[in-house]
């Protein structure tokens, strides 16, 4: 038995940090309903490379979940999401403040129908404040929240390579909030509305180095703190065959075990020179005798915090991430072919998450309303009406 099984969640966020936090929540035996547009459903299903009549992308945020294909904006549509909400123990949802509302689809709506539901709504800056109403994407959070600023080399900031705000900043927080606002239920029989702004779940990424600067009484600084190219033990370097390796050895302990095990145990006390940066050209002329390979056999042998870049593919190659089945194939049908994807990394050591392949629009919209109390001619109406899709 997984731990979510028989958790309703309604899902109507699209694209990616929506979508990836149903993903952990159907990954842990929820039954995810993906709500779409009929008109082309959630944008990812058609953003490129394509694998097939999907996006690869879509593919990989949407497998456990079924779809229904139902246009909201019609009054018969909104009613009908209305009488699934009174079985549904949890709606998840990305639109700007205000639109749910418009709808007629908002928390005290859906409250009426259901006094327990809880409500997850994952907005770029929140439900309220000056911001509520902008748009804006990963880049804009990442730059209001000031993680963008300490990415990059001293002349400008660069951008991330991931979707930090989106997945670290919305579709976790969205996860843990929907479970804690599950776990007060189950106490109170009270529903929630959960406000999740990717902005402050990008912000809250700084915490520590935010505190250690009021501490030190200067902000922070690109290229200049101890994590972010600043300290010479914690840093990237290039190895004698152009690779790179990543040397992790911010603890004196383990800089000094680095320092011993490559032959140059004098460099471990001036870990601290130059108020901090260390000494850099030494490493730098170090890391330049040996191959990567060289430096990860010396790693493995000697217990330092050292590890390769991993570069394209080579991570699927990783002996560690290949023994805990951090990727997996989902056989789809539709598509004629198994799709690659990335494990949910919350395990439960004696359960495993199912490998169902994201739905097709609009998939499961009968099945969906029947198990609502939907009668066949009721259903009919809807789709004769073009309020039912797929």
């Amino acid at each position: 038995m997984l731990p979510l099984d028989g958790v309703r969640i309604l899902d109507l966020t699209r694209l990616l940090p929506g979508p990836f936090a149903t993903l952990v929540l159907a990954d842990l035996g929820a039954d995810v309903v993906k709500v779409e547009d009929p008109a082309g459903g959630d944008y990812l299903r058609s953003t490129p490379p394509l694998a097939g009549a999907q996006s690869g992308a879509f593919h990989a945020l949407n497998r456990n979940k079924r779809s229904l294909a139902l246009d909201l904006r019609r009054p018969e549509g909104a009613a009908a999401f209305r009488r699934l909400v009174r079985r549904a123990d949890a709606v998840v949802e990305s639109y700007r403040p205000g639109v749910l509302d418009r709808l007629g689809l908002g928390y005290a709506a859906l409250r009426a129908e259901n006094p327990r539901v809880v409500l997850c709504s994952i907005t770029g800056y929140g439900q309220d404040g000056p911001y509520a109403a902008r748009a804006g994407h990963d880049l804009d959070y990442c730059a209001i929240s000031g993680v963008l600023a300490l990415n990059g080399p001293p002349e400008r900031p660069v951008p991330l390579a991931v979707q930090v705000a989106d997945v670290a900043g919305g579709g976790w927080p969205a996860a843990v909030g929907v479970l804690a606002a599950l776990r007060r239920r189950d106490a109170t029989g009270e529903g929630a509305h959960v406000d999740v702004s990717m902005t402050e779940g990008a912000l809250a990424l700084l915490s520590m180095p935010l505190a250690m600067a009021a501490v030190r009484g200067t902000p922070l600084a690109r290229a200049r703190e101890p994590l972010a190219g600043g300290s010479a033990c914690y840093d990237v370097y290039r190895t004698r065959d152009g690779r790179f390796v990543a040397l992790g050895a911010l603890e004196p302990k383990f800089f000094a075990a680095f320092c011993a095990a490559a032959g140059r145990p004098e460099l471990a006390a001036r870990q601290l020179e130059r108020d901090g940066a260390g000494p850099r050209a030494e490493l730098e002329a170090l890391f330049a005798e040996r191959t990567r390979a060289e430096w990860e056999a010396l790693a493995a042998a000697h217990d330092v915090c050292l590890a390769p870049v991993l570069e394209g593919d080579e991570p699927r190659a990783n002996p560690q991430l290949a023994a805990r089945g951090a990727f997996v194939e989902v056989e789809t049908p539709w598509e004629g072919r198994s799709l690659s994807g990335v494990a949910t990394p919350v395990r439960f050591r004696d359960a495993e998450a199912p490998r169902r392949p994201a739905p097709r629009l609009g998939e499961h919209g009968v099945e969906v309303l029947r198990e609502a109390g939907f009668s066949p001619d009721e259903i009919d109406a809807l789709r004769l009406g073009g309020v039912l899709g797929g």
